[in-house]
């Protein structure tokens, strides 16, 4: 098993070289390191290596880890949120990457009225308009966050996505690039974008954060069901 602070170490230098090639700083681009099924002595061993955010998958998973680990960095939902899940997740996460429907940012802003806090969030774009993958199709994108717009607990910071899957990171270049446009039309600065096999790319197309998980933990243990594909 490879050492956590040796391959968090990896990462950054594929992080700084392709913030350099675009013309960027690797300061602004973040790493959060998705530890989805991940024990808690490598994500200690992560956190004392100096990761700067976690992510996680699934609200009941990260509640445990919260409640081990406390709040060394921030944590990060970057996985699909269920209305029913918005009260805890409005509790427990930083930063919410998967804001893609009027009725759950409506949640989310109920429950954070109830907590007098205000929810920061992405909103997930499927850019690809896959039928597998959660996120608002493009064109119902203004919708979205006209909707968004109006509730007073909900803040939207930016847009994230998941491209299809490619044989080659450069094919989902086409789906970064359209990211950052539909992030440039309405002014909104963060971009989630990039998981471990294609965040150059996606820094080279304007990623400001960027899920990593296996090139920062290794392999995930093979589960009894087969999960979508994950950072």
């Amino acid at each position: 098993m490879d050492d956590i602070r040796a391959s968090l170490e990896r990462v950054r230098e594929r992080v700084a070289r392709a913030a350099e090639r675009a013309g960027r700083r690797a300061e602004d681009v973040l790493l959060i390191g998705v530890s989805k099924t991940v024990a808690l002595a490598r994500i200690r061993e992560a956190v004392a290596a100096g990761i700067p955010a976690l992510g996680e998958n699934r609200v009941q998973e990260a509640r445990a880890k919260i409640a081990e680990l406390g709040r060394p960095v921030p944590w990060h939902l970057v996985g699909q949120l269920q209305t029913n899940k918005a009260r805890d997740a409005a509790e427990l996460f930083d930063l919410i990457h998967s804001v893609d429907r009027p009725e759950l940012a409506r949640e989310l802003d109920k429950r954070a009225r109830q907590r007098g806090r205000s929810v920061t969030a992405l909103v997930q774009v499927n850019v690809a308009r896959e039928r597998s993958k959660g996120g608002v199709p493009p064109e119902e994108l203004d919708g979205l966050l006209d909707a968004v717009a109006k509730l007073d607990h909900v803040r939207v910071l930016g847009l994230m996505a998941i491209p299809p899957e490619a044989a080659d990171p450069a094919g989902a270049r086409v789906w970064f690039r359209a990211l950052a446009k539909l992030g440039a039309r309405h002014d909104l600065r963060e971009l989630s974008m990039g998981m471990s096999g294609d965040f150059e790319v996606a820094i080279e197309e304007g990623a400001t954060m960027v899920r990593v998980g296996t090139a920062i933990f290794g392999p995930r243990p093979a589960g009894p069901q087969k999960e979508p594909r994950e950072p």
